[in-house]
C-alpha cells in the first residue's frame, strides 16, 4: 500500500486487470471470435460474480452487506443497480473507506430518486350491479 496516492481507496491493479480480461472475453464471445462453450460462459459468470463480491466486501461493512443482500432478495434489479453504482465509485476512487449501513441507505435513496419509479398499489374495485333495495328473501 503506497502512501503517495492522493485517493483514499483505489482498486488494486490485479482486480482491474481481471475485469479487463473478463470484459474482453465477453466482447469476443459476442462477436463470435470465441467458441460459444457453455462451460466458458459459466466460468466467466462465476469469475464476474467473485469479482463483484470481492469488491463489495472491500467497500461495504457487514451490516451494509446484509442490507444489500436483503434488498437483492426482494428487488434484484435495484440491488444490481446499487452494486454497479458502488463498483463504479470504487473504480474511480470516490470512496473514503468502508460504507456503513447508514451510508448505504443514503445511496439507496439516491438510486430511488434516479430511477424515479415509485412503487404504487392501485385498487380496482368492481362495481356490482346489485342493489340492496331489491333483496328477495
Amino acid at each position: 500500500m503506497s502512501r503517495g496516492r492522493s485517493r483514499p481507496f483505489v482498486m488494486e491493479d490485479q482486480e482491474l486487470e481481471a475485469i479487463r480480461r473478463q470484459r474482453l472475453a465477453e466482447l469476443r464471445a459476442q462477436r463470435g471470435d470465441a467458441p460459444d462453450d457453455q462451460q466458458n460462459q459459466q466460468e466467466a459468470k462465476q469469475r464476474e460474480s467473485e469479482m463483484r463480491n470481492s469488491i463489495l466486501a472491500q467497500v461495504l461493512d457487514q451490516s451494509a452487506r446484509a442490507r444489500l443482500s436483503n434488498l437483492a432478495l426482494v428487488k434484484p434489479e435495484k440491488a444490481k443497480s446499487v452494486e454497479n453504482y458502488l463498483i463504479q465509485m470504487a473504480k474511480f476512487g470516490q470512496l473514503g473507506g468502508k460504507i456503513s449501513e447508514s451510508g448505504l441507505i443514503e445511496i439507496l435513496e439516491k438510486v430511488n430518486q434516479q430511477m424515479g419509479k415509485q412503487t404504487m398499489v392501485k385498487f380496482n374495485r368492481r362495481k356490482v350491479m346489485d342493489s340492496d333495495e331489491e333483496d328477495d328473501y
